[in-house]
């Protein structure tokens, strides 16, 4: 009872984002670190998802499960009006996520490895269900289906690594991917147009229902067709379409005030290259370029970009501070979307610098995060300066 009381009055137990942005941003450092190390042979490799497959899985179920936790848990409250976790069930919930980044290397029964990690998002659903589930906009459910998505998908990774399930990483880290972009245009769509509204004097941005509808029917059958035939002509098409569509949403949500609003720049910055990073995932099926060749501009350039604004904006206004960038957060900006350059763009036009691309992509990610923790870090591990709760 003295450990939970403890606990409990920690300020940075005291909600979802607090805890999960330290560990993303911790996670987003380490993990690229120790990738760049086992690919200059100065690592091993740990005992259970060898190779780029345990850095795609990091990625996508170490930092970016940590995000949208993080996320989620805050979000959702503001959007029920209904408690979500904190104090001790919000760090055994960091636990849970913090044991399956760690059980890989910790020479565990594979199965065991598997079961830890799988478990954190079906963990996540439940801390979530009452709001999500009885909260005033139905439409909120839906994060549950992406929870069991998101489970299905680390499954497929985890069962193939199993000998069960050839090709299971591939379509799984694939499936992640795709429900992340689903999130990501569902979250935008509804959070975005409010911060220019609220951000800008008198901005307007438009918002188009038959648009939205088919941001969302496309996105979804890109979904489903990457599970069934993936890399094929219909995907391409789907990719191809739905990049011209998140195009079409920013021409309406534009303001050109936003590009001297740092807070709101990256945000759109970052929906900017999902739209190219769509557009070139789907280009190879149709003309003479790598298959996925530009995926990192679609995971560094659209997750990385937004993911990271998203956390900045999240910190400084959730802990009752005023809506500015710091000097060094503009640095962090700028350097996140330059590892997106380096890691997602040069490579297709230079490909024979491939290496230097890797390694100074690689490098400027773990500097814009290492800026990022400077900088917030302090704001998400101390109480509110106005004496609020939260």
């Amino acid at each position: 009872m003295v450990v939970i009381s403890r606990l409990n009055a920690l300020p940075v137990l005291a909600l979802g984002f607090r805890a999960f942005f330290l560990a993303a941003g911790v996670a987003a450092i380490l993990s690229v670190a120790v990738w760049l190390a086992i690919l200059s042979g100065r690592w091993p490799q740990p005992g259970h998802l060898a190779g780029t497959v345990w850095h795609a899985h990091e990625m996508l179920f170490g930092y970016l499960a940590a995000v949208i936790a993080g996320f989620l848990l805050t979000a959702v409250r503001n959007w029920t009006g209904m408690a979500t976790a904190s104090g001790a069930p919000l760090a055994a919930l960091v636990g849970l996520w913090l044991a399956g980044r760690l059980a890989p290397w910790l020479g565990l029964p594979p199965g065991l490895v598997a079961l830890i990690d799988l478990a954190f998002f079906p963990a996540l659903a439940l801390a979530l269900w009452r709001p999500l589930w009885s909260g005033p906009n139905p439409v909120n459910r839906v994060f549950l289906a992406v929870f069991a998505g998101m489970t299905l998908a680390g499954a497929m990774v985890h069962l193939d690594a199993l000998g069960l399930f050839a090709g299971g990483a591939t379509r799984g880290h694939r499936l992640m991917l795709d429900l992340v972009v689903l999130v990501m245009l569902l979250v935008s769509g509804r959070v975005m147009p409010f911060f220019i509204k609220s951000g800008i004097a008198n901005a307007r941005p438009r918002v188009f229902p038959i648009l939205e509808r088919l941001v969302f029917i496309v996105a979804a059958g890109l979904l489903v067709i990457d599970l069934v035939q993936p890399m094929g002509r219909i995907a391409g098409g789907l990719a191809l379409t739905l990049g011209l569509l998140q195009l079409t949403r920013l021409i309406g949500w534009h303001d050109r005030r936003i590009w001297t609003t740092p807070m709101l720049t990256v945000l759109y910055v970052g929906l900017l290259w999902l739209a190219l990073g769509l557009i070139l995932d789907g280009l190879p099926a149709f003309r003479a370029m790598t298959p996925r060749g530009a995926l990192h501009a679609l995971t560094i350039g659209a997750i990385g970009v937004v993911t990271l604004g998203m956390m900045a904006r999240v910190a400084v206004g959730h802990t009752g501070r005023p809506m500015q960038a710091a000097t060094l957060t503009l640095v962090a900006f700028m350097l996140i979307n330059l590892a997106a350059a380096l890691r997602g763009l040069a490579p297709l036009l230079v490909p024979a610098g491939y290496q230097l691309w890797l390694m100074a992509g690689g490098l400027c990610w773990i500097l814009a995060f290492g800026l990022f923790l400077w900088v917030h870090a302090p704001m998400l591990l101390s109480p509110r300066p106005d004496g609020r709760p939260g």
